[in-house]
């Protein structure tokens, strides 16, 4: 982990995640130690992710592990065969011959894919015949506690640009996800985010490829500060990215291990042998081997699944963890540590429901589509009763029509000195009855009736107007409001005599 110093050099963050040694040279030997204490010391580690259970499952053959970090030795002797040497983006002129070159790397290959001498001996890594593939993007950092001077070109990484190490990043992603590389392992963090690294994590996502990232080495400074939570670190908090802490061999969260909510699960991180590129063997500790470790998980997923979507082996691995802590999740170790086992187990689950883990096409519908949902609690009217409903309705409107038709408002012409003149209400007979003393075009109010009888042809049909049959064939009653003089009604002009008497003449 870089100090506070170098951190303020860097403005868009440091490296927070790179692995720390244990204080002293190599832990185990100053040289190449005894297989069999190489196995014994490392055991534990196996145990605690439960890789020899998932072993007998695959072991992670056909599948590649980008390893983005300062580089792999593929000389030594765990990683023989099993390296694949990629590009250097880190722009310094270290070469790959010098003694210090690509230490952290190597230890990050040898827990990922380390096939040590059979499965008896040497370091194993958790999928031991994986590929990894090699992308150097910074140097390591110098630890004079532990015996180790450091890359040369480590003070001149450290005045570089501010953005030139991000975008250095962003070209090995790239560049993993060209090569068809199934899992990205990234055993390192920055402060703060980058667009450049975002675009590129979004292509690998695109191409089904899982992340893996360390969460960060802050946990002892922010406990030091009285903080809650240690600083994000990036890659780890992008989504879709695996977040890793760091356990110790109690399965309790590691005292530097940062605890923030990039945390997705932890594994071992403390007191891990690992491989160096010197071809001895260290003891390392830090979210660094955690991250391998959990790569390692993923590559076994990749291996027996390969059709699985990275976002479903994410899940595979949280969902099965082990030791999970109260309340189902914490922000030191996330939903738990991982099992490898029973993250295959998770993720034979997961591919019955999806087949293939391919997930469902763009054209599906989700619960059915259309044809699933069930019919309206009321049917759609049909053009039959619509019809008839309509020709009730138009019924209604017409006897309403010739009920209104029997008064008639009628206004005069005239109108008296205080304003309009006022309306008669005149009834009106049905057709073809037709009152006495009623002739639309007679000459005067004495005409008698449609015949315009003479005075001798006065028998019973010449009603005058005071006569009423019984069934209704004299004269109708006319009911007549006071009017003015010359009113004009449908039975004619209006006589004197139908004048209210006492109106006079206002004209």
């Amino acid at each position: 982990m870089l100090s506070a110093r170098a951190a303020r050099r860097r403005s868009l963050g440091c490296l927070l995640a790179l692995t720390t040694m244990v204080g002293g040279a190599a832990a185990i030997a100053a040289g190449p130690a005894s297989a069999d204490s190489v196995r014994d010391a490392q055991q534990w580690v196996l145990d605690a992710v439960n890789a020899p259970a998932a072993w007998q499952v695959t072991q992670g053959q056909g599948v590649t592990v980008a390893v983005i970090d300062s580089g792999v030795n593929p000389d030594v002797s765990d990683l023989i065969g099993s390296v694949i040497t990629g590009p250097d983006y880190s722009g310094l002129s270290t070469p790959p011959t010098n003694p210090n070159w690509g230490m952290h790397g190597t230890w990050m290959a040898s827990l990922i894919a380390g096939h040590g001498n059979g499965f008896d001996s040497g370091i194993s890594g958790i999928a031991p015949r994986a590929k990894v593939l090699s992308i150097r993007v910074l140097p390591d950092k110098p630890d004079p506690a532990a015996g180790f001077a450091g890359d040369p070109a480590y003070k001149q990484y450290q005045h570089e640009p501010p953005g030139e190490a991000q975008r250095a990043l962003a070209k090995a992603i790239r560049y993993a996800v060209t090569q068809h590389a199934s899992v990205i392992s990234m055993s390192l963090g920055y402060g703060g985010s980058s667009q450049v690294v975002r675009s590129a994590l979004q292509d690998a996502f695109d191409h089904n490829v899982v992340v893996v990232a360390s969460s960060g080495n802050s946990g002892d400074s922010a406990s030091d500060r009285g903080k809650s939570q240690a600083p994000y670190s990036y890659p780890a908090d992008y989504p879709g990215v695996l977040g890793v802490a760091a356990v110790n061999q109690a399965g309790n969260p590691a005292w530097f291990s940062s605890g923030n909510l990039s945390v997705q699960v932890a594994a071992p991180g403390v007191h891990v042998p690992a491989q160096g590129r010197d071809g001895h063997i260290w003891v390392v500790k830090g979210t660094s081997p955690a991250c391998a470790l959990t790569a390692g998980v993923a590559a076994l997923i990749k291996s027996k699944y390969p059709d699985l979507s990275a976002a479903l082996v994410v899940r595979a691995i949280t969902s099965s963890a082990q030791h999970r802590p109260p309340g189902r999740y914490d922000d030191r170790v996330g939903f738990g540590t991982v099992d490898a086992a029973a993250a295959l187990a998770a993720a034979a689950r997961l591919t019955k429901y999806l087949p293939d883990g391919r997930g469902l096409a763009t054209s599906s519908h989700f619960g059915g589509g259309a044809a699933a949902i069930p019919p309206p609690p009321v049917q759609p009217r049909k053009v039959g009763p619509l019809v008839l409903f309509c020709l009730l309705a138009t019924a209604c409107v017409a006897m309403t029509a010739i009920a209104a038709s029997r008064f008639v408002l009628v206004r005069p012409h005239g109108t008296d000195a205080g304003g309009p003149a006022s309306p008669v209400l005149t009834w009106v007979p049905p057709a073809g009855s037709q009152p006495a003393g009623s002739q639309p075009d007679g000459t005067g109010p004495d005409t008698a009736g449609p015949e315009t009888a003479g005075p001798e042809t006065a028998g019973p049909e010449t009603a005058g107007p005071e006569t009423a049959g019984p069934d209704g064939a004299g004269e109708w009653p006319t009911i007549t409001l006071p009017v003015y003089r010359d009113a004009v009604t449908r039975e004619g002009r209006v006589t004197a005599e139908q004048q209210d008497p006492g109106q006079g003449d206002r004209e």
